[in-house]
């Protein structure tokens, strides 16, 4: 029996069968969540934020095959679906796994996705209370087509986004809350390439990006990877665009994607086609698809450095600034026999913020591995996991946490299990929800599935949700229009912007080639500004108390304003026509004055928005 595990560190611990259990903060006992075999793997935790449910995926071997169990939790650690969980066993499945996948929904139940013996993706969703919301059989997906490994993420109403491959072309398919299906987008090269491994992110609105690799046959292959967006009925809403430029590396070793939390995402991938060293590659891109990034290589987390290896990177975003941080993976290339943890985080225009990265874990030549990093949900820092060898070789091993501030400053240490045991660790964690993180194992000399919460202060078990900061609304709307006053041989603009929900305490007002941040009161949502002729990129957020919003989307939904200020000089000189009608009177502040009329104004230098007789829309600065 050829089945596939995820290797890890070694020895025994007793299983217990109580269904009772709840989040322990003993690292010498942790939280049992299920009966297993010892060679079970394959584990996937998610969480409904809503409620606080998680769900525990893992696959071992059953009578239909090399198949997937299910596990609910609810917020205290509480197992609902008895010592064992659940098993659809209504489909066979092979005696090796091609991959499976799972997702909460968020109208709390959890899809289950995998490819069948008989070649199909297979998509089942499980209620809350354990019933089949769409039959234990499910839905077949991609018309049958499909039958390698099939992704899946979660949408915003009930429903999932899927992804299947064939080897050579990939299918997306939106499944909704009752089961019925959308139209599939075929993804395939018309160039003789295969496009293989996947990856979604959600967007704005219930859309998904779809990154995905472009790669000739061979274990050595040239390799690119792309990005595409698509709305649920199948249509395109982003043209396909090159995130990384050709690479020849191994053809196992793939991408991984994550969303940036601004409706765009970040993909990174290790490979050594670039000067025959190992290293980790960033690449990011916007809500409209756009690379920001714009060396088509990627930034690296490190410096060009032959003699050390960097990968098995876990990434998470932090959702104040919006930057990926990086966990990863240094030994040394020659024998690949040291072990050291860095973390790094990188802008989402590539610029690396910690330099050469920070070292938090130097295990010498003992494994360490199982990396899992998540940003605390309010922001404000992150939280690192691992599993520490503690003897030569993956022969056993502890679960480590440590707590970061967003500077990389290390907040706290916890040992969440102290048991050296072989563990067989899980694909992911939960990252945080109501204040706690999650993660699972399986004892892989006794079998049993275990588990162990964290919270944002290294504290286990109880944990005490985090008040929900005040909601940090930007401004809608950013607008700007530049001009020239010939009489004063002056260029400006005046920019315009609709207040957020609750008024700021300021905005700031950003301006990237004058390297310049103004604040403008909070009561105001216009502004003048003087400016030698040139291109100028701005940008406007909002500042409250305890935060700063992300930045303000124009009326075409870019987070950016480009203006060009031309030199008056090459302006065609225009016919002078008087303001008929003023809509806008602003001081040389930038401050709306509350007058209609030139005549109400007291002696100072204004700027006047009208329009003239003609119709057309000037913008003037004038002396009272």
């Amino acid at each position: 029996m050829n089945m596939k595990k995820i290797i890890v560190l070694l020895i025994a611990l007793t299983v217990t069968f109580s269904v009772k259990a709840q989040w322990v903060d003993n690292p010498a006992s942790n939280t049992f969540l299920a009966n297993t075999s010892a060679d079970a793997g394959e584990i996937y935790l998610s969480t409904n934020p809503g409620n606080g449910d998680t769900y525990v995926q893992w696959n071992q071997y059953y009578a239909n095959g090399w198949s997937p169990s299910l596990q609910r939790l609810n917020f205290v650690g509480e197992p609902q679906w008895g010592p064992d969980g659940i098993h659809p066993s209504y489909h066979t499945l092979s005696s090796w796994s091609q991959g499976v996948a799972m997702t909460a929904t968020t109208d709390n139940a959890v899809v289950t996705c995998f490819s069948t013996d008989a070649g199909q993706s297979v998509a089942i969703k499980i209620n809350a209370d354990g019933t089949y919301a769409w039959g234990e059989q499910g839905v077949t997906l991609f018309n049958g087509a499909g039958g390698s490994r099939t992704e899946i993420i979660a949408g915003d109403d009930g429903g999932v986004w899927t992804l299947g491959s064939d080897y050579t072309n990939l299918y997306l398919q939106y499944v909704n809350a009752d089961g019925t299906t959308n139209p599939i987008v075929t993804i395939s090269d018309n160039g003789g390439q295969s496009c293989m491994f996947g990856q979604m992110t959600l967007s704005n609105d219930n859309r998904v990006f779809v990154t995905y690799e472009k790669l000739g046959s061979g274990y050595y292959t040239n390799k690119q990877i792309f990005v595409a967006g698509y709305n649920t009925d199948g249509s395109a809403f982003s043209q396909e665009t090159l995130l990384m430029s050709t690479q020849t590396f191994q053809s196992t070793y793939i991408h991984s994607a994550l969303s940036d939390g601004m409706g765009g995402g970040y993909v990174y991938i290790w490979h050594p086609g670039i000067g025959s060293a190992f290293n980790i590659y960033v690449f990011h891109f916007n809500q409209n698809g756009a690379t920001t990034i714009m060396d088509t290589n990627g930034t690296a987390v490190h410096s060009s450095d032959p003699s050390n290896f960097y990968l098995n990177a876990y990434a998470t975003v932090d959702p104040d600034s919006h930057d990926i941080i990086l966990a990863y993976n240094q030994t040394d290339a020659s024998t690949q026999s040291s072990y050291k943890i860095y973390i790094n985080r990188i802008t989402y225009l590539g610029e690396r913020v910690w330099d050469d990265g920070i070292l938090v874990l130097n295990n010498g030549n003992i494994a360490c591995g199982g990396l899992r990093i998540d940003a605390f949900e309010y922001g404000g820092g992150f939280s690192l996991i691992y599993h520490k060898g503690t003897a030569s070789g993956w022969t056993s091993s502890t679960v480590e946490a440590q707590g970061f501030d967003i500077d990389g400053n290390t907040i706290w240490n916890t040992q969440m299990c102290s048991g050296t045991y072989g563990k067989t660790g899980d694909d992911n964690s939960t990252g945080f929800h109501g204040g706690q993180n999650i993660v699972a194992w399986v004892n892989n000399s006794t079998g049993g599935l275990y588990g162990q919460n964290i919270g944002q202060n290294g504290e286990m078990g109880e944990i005490t949700p985090p008040t929900p900061p005040t909601p940090c609304y930007a401004p809608a709307d950013f607008e700007g229009e530049a001009a020239y006053n010939a009489n004063l041989d002056v260029s400006y603009v005046v920019y315009s912007w609709t207040a957020p929900e609750i008024l700021p305490l300021h905005y700031n007002l950003y301006c990237d080639e004058a390297k310049d941040i103004i604040q403008i009161d909070g009561n105001f949502t216009s502004y003048y500004q003087e400016f030698e002729p040139g291109d100028y990129i701005f940008r406007l957020t909002a500042v409250y108390e305890d935060c700063e919003s992300d930045y303000a989307l124009t009326p075409g939904g870019d987070d950016y304003l480009l203006i060009e200020i031309i030199d008056h000089q090459s302006v065609p000189e225009n016919t002078y026509e008087e303001i008929v009608t003023i809509t806008e009177i602003y001081n040389i502040k930038g401050q709306v004055i509350k007058a209609h009329d030139i005549q109400e104004l007291s002696q100072g230098l204004y700027i006047v928005k009208g329009m003239t007789s003609s119709g057309k829309t000037v913008i003037r600065k004038i002396v009272r």
